[in-house]
């Protein structure tokens, strides 16, 4: 299944998404400065209950891998499998209950685009790189961790889980073979940290998030390319802009 022409518009390399997150620590920093200027907003979290956002996220994330005993022992043409790093976007939206005056308690549906690079080196000393793209609708069950309010500025630490589901059903249409199959459904585990920046109108929230998947998405180890391996999970960087 060919991927959407906009995946191509949203091509961002890992350095990008480090130079926004430096630009929006400077508006932190800055902020900061304005410590005991008048509050926007100042019973913003005191007064919902239940809020409601929406989220963008630019990601990069790569694969890990185990080598299977077979590509030890017993494969003579295929000497190393390298997985590489490759961007990708997501949008969502936000569900907030404040818990406690410290903690919340959010639910953040989502749909991501993966692309995932796996690049196949052989003894005759040729190469074959694998691209294997998922879209997934995720639901990550979140704990949110806040400091005290200090002007418009407050500082948070998040974590909790993140199911995800793969929405393409590419597999049900295609005879992929001779391709790295994956499973459908995977499970990461999900921490990072963030600012809640207070505006007159709005509440805006940069945060960089790291994801480790906890199940293994290798699912056919008998053709060409699963043979030589034994155990694939997922790593991701993302750096979301939330907006409540």
């Amino acid at each position: 299944m060919q991927a959407p022409d906009f995946r191509n518009k949203f091509d961002l390399y890992g350095s990008k998404i480090i130079l926004i997150i430096l630009l929006c620590s400077s508006g932190v920093i800055q902020a900061q400065s304005y410590l005991w200027a008048r509050k926007n907003n100042p019973f913003y979290d005191e007064k919902r209950k239940v809020s409601y956002g929406f989220l963008i996220g630019l990601h990069t994330t790569a694969y890990q891998i185990q080598y299977s005993d077979q590509m030890v022992t017993g494969l003579d043409t295929v000497y190393s499998v390298e997985p590489g790093w490759k961007p990708g976007f997501s949008l969502g939206f936000l569900v907030n209950l404040r818990a406690h005056e410290f903690i919340d308690l959010r639910i953040t549906p989502k749909v991501a685009f993966y692309e995932n690079t796996v690049t196949y080196r052989y003894t005759d000393e040729t190469s074959r790189q694998e691209l294997v793209e998922t879209t997934m609708v995720e639901l990550p069950f979140l704990i949110k961790y806040k400091s005290m309010r200090r002007g418009n500025i407050r500082m948070y630490m998040v974590g909790g889980i993140k199911p995800g589901i793969e929405a393409s059903g590419q597999r049900n249409v295609e005879n992929v073979t001779d391709k790295l199959e994956v499973k459908d459904f995977n499970l990461s585990l999900d921490a990072g940290i963030g600012f809640d920046l207070y505006f007159p109108l709005f509440k805006f929230s940069p945060e960089i998030r790291f994801s480790r998947g906890l199940l293994n998405q290798l699912d056919n180890t008998t053709n060409p390319l699963g043979a030589p391996l034994k155990y694939i999970n997922t790593n991701t960087i993302t750096f979301y802009m939330i907006f409540q």
